[in-house]
């Protein structure tokens, strides 16, 4: 083994703490790396959080409207039912509640948001001249 010297074992020395230098430098580098893509992964969470928010706001808005509507519409009907005779409106809520359960099995999917469409419905496309049933698509 060739001897280095008092110059190459001084080199070898100095060469040490400037690798330690870069091996830190790297070192923090990747730290603040890290901490910012943990920052963004919070900042997409609250964004995602606020947006499910609003959805939700919004839905409970568009729920309370119809609710109120549907009230309102139950109070007319209400009021007509005793302008009209008492077998009438029994033959009109037998005819009403028998559409209703007909008419069930076609909504439930679609009002539990489990599809996107009615099914068992037929639709037109915006031209109109084309008529496809639910189940097609």
């Amino acid at each position: 083994m060739k001897e280095k010297g008092f110059y190459g074992i001084y080199l070898m020395y100095l060469s040490m703490p400037v690798d330690l230098f870069f091996f830190f430098f790297r070192l923090a580098q990747r730290l603040l790396l890290l901490q910012e893509m943990e920052n963004d992964h919070i900042g997409q969470k609250t964004e995602k959080k606020a947006s499910h928010i609003k959805a939700a706001k919004l839905a409970y808005k568009r729920n309370k409207s119809l609710l109120n509507d549907i009230r309102t519409l139950e109070e007319k009907l209400e009021k007509k039912l005793h302008l009209r005779s008492y077998p009438e409106m029994v033959n009109l809520q037998t005819l009403y509640w028998a559409l209703v359960e007909e008419q069930a099995p076609k909504w439930e999917q679609f009002l539990l948001g489990r599809t996107q469409y009615l099914t068992g419905v037929i639709y037109q496309n915006p031209a109109g001249n084309d008529i496809k049933s639910a189940t097609e698509r």
